[in-house]
């Protein structure tokens, strides 16, 4: 029953957020076009806008499949692409930060606000209830994760799991990005670990591996856009993943440091998460900013 449950919360949380997702969307869709092409020329406008349009669709993989896309049909250069990619690894990190914060409190509000606007027939007005909807179900979904993470941790099946996982955080890793290509949504994998932190299930380290394994996993929602797109546009995808992997490998190796230094910035789990996300998400970027043309000419030796 436990686990019926828990497909049935992680159901709603990727319904929540395909929800508010089409609420945004359809506040800002005729003026994303515009401003992709309009602030991609350098690689620091383009990490900038990517973060920007990131936070605003509350996806990383819809920002990634609308630029490859824009570069099979040559609008924008793969080399521009590169500083988007860095982007949307920052701003997918804002959800996690706004719900990291959320509680229980929020969701019978949210769900009757966004359920009232849905009543009106202004389009902008019911595209905000969707939004307000989309992220009740979400805060339903985490507080369902957290409840549910005791008694699934206690299973037959998922208690050995999750002790593999405690004696060998890389294997957190591997599993966070196996999950993440299954659902589609490295939110709702870090959101699940969310839960599971937050009941004592796991430990902040193994949290942390597989937030880090969830950035490589959405890699795929962009490579699967890029197939049949032309050349330009499977670089781009490589990129993505490339930036990905890389940015994993440098820190596996400190991940009990790093989990301990991120403990430092908050007192509950769940925040300790989020804000390690987005230190993770920051330093990585930073650190492939000035060579994104080296970067480039590698991908370009490999994948051209």
């Amino acid at each position: 029953m436990s686990f019926l449950l828990f497909i049935l919360y992680l159901t709603l949380f990727l319904g929540g957020m395909y929800i508010m997702r089409l609420g945004l969307k359809t506040v800002s869709h005729k003026k994303i076009s515009e401003w992709l092409l309009k602030f991609t020329s350098s690689p620091i406008t383009g990490l900038v806008f990517g973060t920007f349009l990131t936070v605003l669709l509350q996806s990383s993989s819809a920002v990634m499949i609308i630029t490859v896309g824009f570069v099979s049909a040559n609008l924008i250069s793969f080399k521009q692409s590169i500083g988007i990619i860095l982007g949307t690894n920052i701003g997918t990190t804002a959800t996690l930060e706004f719900l990291a914060f959320g509680t229980e409190q929020f969701i019978i509000p949210l769900l009757i606000f966004g359920s009232l606007c849905l009543l009106f027939r202004v389009n902008k007005i019911r595209s905000f209830g969707l939004f307000f909807y989309g992220l009740g179900a979400i805060f339903m979904a985490l507080f369902g994760f957290e409840r549910l993470a005791a008694p699934l941790a206690e299973s037959e099946v998922i208690g050995p799991f999750l002790l593999s996982l405690e004696e060998n955080v890389f294997l957190s890793v591997i599993a966070g990005c196996v999950i993440t290509a299954l659902i589609q949504s490295s939110t709702a994998m870090t959101g699940i670990a969310m839960g599971f932190l937050q009941a004592h299930a796991i430990s902040l380290p193994v949290a942390i591996g597989v937030m880090l394994g969830s950035n490589i996993g959405t890699c795929l929602d962009a490579y699967v856009a890029s197939l049949g797109g032309g050349k330009e546009a499977k670089k781009t995808a490589w990129a993505h993943i490339w930036l990905n992997v890389l940015g994993v490998m440098i820190f596996i190796p400190f991940i009990s440091q790093f989990s301990q230094i991120v403990s430092l910035f908050a007192s509950t789990p769940d925040n300790q998460l989020a804000h390690a996300s987005v230190l993770f998400n920051l330093i990585v970027s930073f650190i492939f900013l000035p060579f994104v043309n080296p970067f480039a000419r590698f991908i370009e030796k490999i994948h051209g």
